[in-house]
């Protein structure tokens, strides 16, 4: 395992170099000056750039790159140009409701993603195969706001069962939380199933074909054990790695979700902080999404290395 980490490593480190590269740039050059935004619309050019001389913008990118890097590795996000607020306690105040959702989002995944390829998987033919891969088919055709839309139509309106907008901390009321919870994150979700389930699907047909499967059957082993202790066993693999790559979809999804469900996460927080150029917002909560997704990834690799001694041995 430590000869997989060492090899692994590097290449998580360079993701997180390019990433803080990415999220420091990607403001600058959405266009417009982030000292103009704290000025003002009528000050003069005078003004601005003494603005721009205060919060460094005068120097070099490369400099700036540093400072902020520095300022970040400390725990100093900056602050926020349009409310004035520290960074920190804007995404602090945000953060469990997006947690919320990704979590429970997250866990409908992996429950539906696993359960339906599972099932087709060991439903290889007749018209229950055939219903199972429309409705899969269906689930990766329709994009999560799409999803939330026909679920706010069916569960909200037609038959009123669950709220619409708004939220309420699990936390502080379990039963009104999830109801105002469930319908957002099965959006999330359902897509993202649906992947996860084509792959073990595919997975568990490519496995049958391998040549332990044959030996097992010649031997007699009994078909239940063959499923679960050769096919089934070897195929999860496959979904270790895409649940981790899927995290990073939900994690990008929910700002539309959010937006379409009125929940007050770190989603809303990036749509609003875009619309208003606040820049240092803008920058930190790109860079922590793409943090969570590239670390969750790398410890699916190390669960599946811990499965499959041959991704261990290759590093």
């Amino acid at each position: 395992m430590l000869h997989f980490l060492a090899k692994r490593l590097p290449s998580v480190a360079l993701m997180l170099v390019v990433t803080a590269v990415i999220a420091f740039l990607l403001p600058r050059l959405g266009g417009g000056d982030p000292a103009q935004v704290v000025a003002g619309s009528d000050a003069t050019a005078e003004q601005v750039q003494a603005i721009r001389e205060q919060m460094g913008l005068d120097r070099p990118l490369p400099v700036q790159f540093a400072e902020w890097v520095g300022q970040v590795a400390t725990g100093d996000l900056g602050t926020s140009l349009i409310s004035n607020r520290p960074v920190a306690q804007l995404i602090g105040a945000r953060l469990g409701s997006t947690l919320e959702l990704a979590v429970t989002a997250t866990a409908l995944m992996i429950v539906m993603g696993l359960g339906l390829g599972i099932l087709a998987g060991i439903t290889r033919k007749g018209a229950p195969r055939a219903l199972l891969d429309g409705a899969i088919s269906v689930l990766l055709a329709t994009p999560p706001h799409v999803t939330g839309l026909i679920l706010i139509l069916i569960f909200g309106i037609t038959w009123r069962l669950m709220p619409i907008t708004g939220e309420v901390s699990v936390f502080d009321d379990p039963v009104r939380g999830f109801s105002y919870l469930i319908m957002p994150a099965f959006a999330l979700a359902l897509p993202q199933a649906a992947m996860i389930a084509r792959l073990v699907d595919a997975r568990m047909a490519q496995v049958r074909q391998e040549e332990f499967v044959d030996l097992a059957v010649a031997k007699g082993v009994p078909p239940r054990r063959i499923l679960l202790s050769h096919v089934l066993r070897n195929s999860l693999g496959t979904a270790v790695i895409a649940t981790g790559i899927r995290i990073g979809e939900i994690l990008a999804g929910a700002v539309v979700i959010e937006a379409i469900f009125a929940r007050q996460g770190l989603g809303m927080l990036a749509v609003t902080s875009i619309s208003s150029r606040d820049y240092e917002v803008v920058q930190i909560i790109v860079l922590f999404a793409v943090v969570i997704a590239v670390l969750v990834h790398f410890a699916s690799e190390i669960l599946l290395a811990a499965l499959d001694p041959r991704i261990r041995l290759d590093g």
